[in-house]
């Protein structure tokens, strides 16, 4: 499949379920290497990508209710709990504060890229997660979470966390994507 095949495959599912088209394994490896792959400023390298699956994916979307005090549906977070599993997207301030001090030229500039750099990646896990025909979304329930997902999973202090992407089976195809008129984004200097 081409970038732009899987682009236009890649789209917003929250009907998922647990059921995996592929070996968990298979899905470890993909994320990994996608993580590997995806560029970044300075080759800074500080995306962090935790997967929570199983139990940890249940207690994830529970104490995600639970840090809203019920102020978000439960059904909402239910159909987020029913993926086979959630990325959790981090940036280490570490890395990002390191090279802030090594370059203080541009160090308003390494958060700003560091955010880049994880949203190329939460795009590129997404697409590489369709094509393999595996629905995902991305939400983001930070910063009410952050501290229960650091809890839970273990991450150092200095992992922001930046957004959460369910993904599992598909049980029902997102509807046809709407036609834009484009030339309202982009322009042409000639």
């Amino acid at each position: 499949m081409s970038i732009l095949e899987g682009l236009r495959e890649r789209r917003t599912v929250y009907q998922l379920n647990k059921e995996l088209p592929i070996p968990a394994a298979e899905v470890r490896q993909l994320i990994e290497e996608t993580t590997e792959l995806v560029p970044d400023a300075f080759n800074m390298k500080s995306a962090r990508v935790v997967v929570a699956f199983g139990e940890k994916q249940d207690a994830l979307w529970d104490d995600v209710y639970e840090a809203f005090g019920g102020k978000v549906a439960r059904e909402k977070i239910d159909g987020f709990r029913a993926a086979a599993g959630t990325v959790l997207y981090f940036y280490d301030e570490t890395v990002v504060s390191g090279l802030q001090e090594q370059f203080p030229l541009y160090a308003a500039n390494f958060p700003v890229w560091a955010n880049q750099a994880n949203g190329m990646l939460q795009l590129a896990v997404w697409t590489a997660l369709r094509e393999k025909g595996i629905g995902a979304n991305l939400q983001h329930y930070n910063p009410v979470i952050d501290e229960r997902v650091k809890a839970l999973f273990g991450v150092p202090a200095s992992w922001k966390l930046i957004a959460q992407m369910p993904f599992g089976g598909i049980t029902v195809q997102p509807e046809p994507k709407e036609k834009e008129d484009i030339a309202q984004r982009v322009r042409w200097a000639e």
